[in-house]
């Protein structure tokens, strides 16, 4: 139902002209035709109604994959704010934890991935040159 909502609001102007169609055929044509037209008219409504949701979640994905981009940006940058804050603590199987008053990163000496926690949110990132550069700092900062 919330597609059909979507379609709606979204499409309204290829709704209106559809009902516009149907009017003149309704009134224009006076045999079996005019059903003919107003059926298929109706069916490719419906077929584009159906298949709109699809459209939706390619347009969502893209989106979503942005805003993890920016966020990951505004992460790097964070490192590198705040790096001379950062606090270093090593346990003893090998995993590290560095903060800082906005940033959590986790992870594992000599793995390429840590897990950053920014703003509420935690997501894998690449021990990129900026990220282990902001290791190094910290590392350098609890000594």
């Amino acid at each position: 139902m919330d597609q059909w909502v979507a379609f709606a609001q979204e499409q309204w102007y290829l709704l209106a002209g559809a009902l516009v169609v149907l009017f003149i055929v309704v009134r224009v044509v006076k045999t079996v035709v005019k059903w003919v037209i107003v059926l298929a008219l109706l069916a490719g409504l419906a077929v584009y109604g159906v298949n709109y949701t699809d459209q939706l979640a390619s347009i969502g994905a893209s989106v979503g994959q942005k805003v993890a981009e920016e966020v990951q940006a505004q992460a790097v940058k964070a490192f590198q704010d705040e790096a001379k804050e950062a606090k270093f603590t090593a346990n003893k199987d090998g995993s590290f934890a560095i903060t800082t008053k906005s940033l959590k990163v986790e992870g594992k000496a000599g793995s390429d991935q840590v897990t950053v926690t920014f703003m509420g949110q935690s997501f894998q990132m690449s021990a990129s040159s900026a990220v282990n550069a902001f290791i190094e700092q910290a590392k350098a900062n609890s000594q």
